[in-house]
């Protein structure tokens, strides 16, 4: 029994320390008004241009979406661009393919049904590029990720010099949202840093909030079927009950008629 006990004193003070330790680092993410939460919550397809354009023109380079065809851009739902840009769009890409037929691989112009290209040809190569760090994929990082698109939005804005006492080692940046607030990619978006066709400002923060709105859809492509199908069938619920009740309330007008 004294080993019990000391061993549940010992649990004790480790969750204690846990949750004390864990309180003290949780910080308060940036919020925003997302057009997809909600019950009726529906993509905005400008954001979702936009915000594919900051992944294309920033994040590409180092980032991979692996699980995305070029394709998907003009599927409903999505981005929606045209079939006709969706095309102009994947051929602006060389991708690897063959063996032909004298057992050479070889390049050509992308096509809708490839998948996004890669920046990097295998996970070593990334690494080696990026100081040892690995470049997290973008499909669903949104979803793996605690905080979401939270998370994600306020990361993108978090960059800020380090307090006093705290040290960081070459090639680290200090951010704020930052597990650890120590991170080895350096600030990716700066006012004006690309320049959106529909005249939109292009701020961190509206950089920020597009290309999060981007990784959104991307992790959830089928967010607004899946929405309809909710709404549909809440209100197929609520018929079906009123029914029931109407029905029960005429069975029981029998039976206390009868009594």
């Amino acid at each position: 029994m004294k080993k019990l006990f000391k061993l549940i004193l010992i649990l004790s003070f480790f969750s204690l320390n846990f949750a004390q330790t864990f309180a003290a680092e949780k910080v308060e993410y940036l919020k925003t008004d997302w057009s997809f939460k909600g019950l009726f919550g529906k993509f905005d397809r400008a954001a979702l241009q936009r915000g594919y354009q900051v992944y294309t023109e920033v994040c590409a380079s180092c980032h991979s979406m692996k699980y995305l065809s070029y394709r998907n851009l003009s599927e409903e739902g999505g981005p929606e661009f045209s079939l006709a840009a969706a095309k102009a769009i994947a051929a602006s890409f060389e991708v690897t393919d063959g063996p032909n037929a004298d057992g050479e691989m070889f390049t050509r112009p992308g096509k809708l049904s490839d998948k996004f290209v890669m920046p990097y040809d295998n996970v070593k190569a990334a690494q080696a590029a990026n100081g040892g760090a690995y470049p997290p994929d973008m499909s669903v990082l949104v979803k793996a990720r605690g905080g979401g698109v939270d998370y994600i939005y306020s990361l993108l804005q978090g960059y800020e010099d380090p307090p006093s006492g705290v040290t960081l080692d070459d090639g680290v940046y200090y951010n704020k949202y930052m597990y650890g607030n120590k991170i080895r990619m350096a600030a990716p978006l700066s006012d004006g840093i690309v320049d959106y066709g529909d005249g939109t400002n292009a701020s961190v923060e509206q950089m920020s909030k597009d290309v999060t709105t981007f990784l959104m859809w991307a992790a959830e492509p089928h967010l607004e079927a899946r929405h309809q199908m909710g709404f549909k069938a809440i209100v197929y619920l609520i018929i079906l009950t009123i029914l029931v009740y109407f029905s029960m309330k005429k069975i029981w007008s029998r039976v206390e008629s009868e009594v």
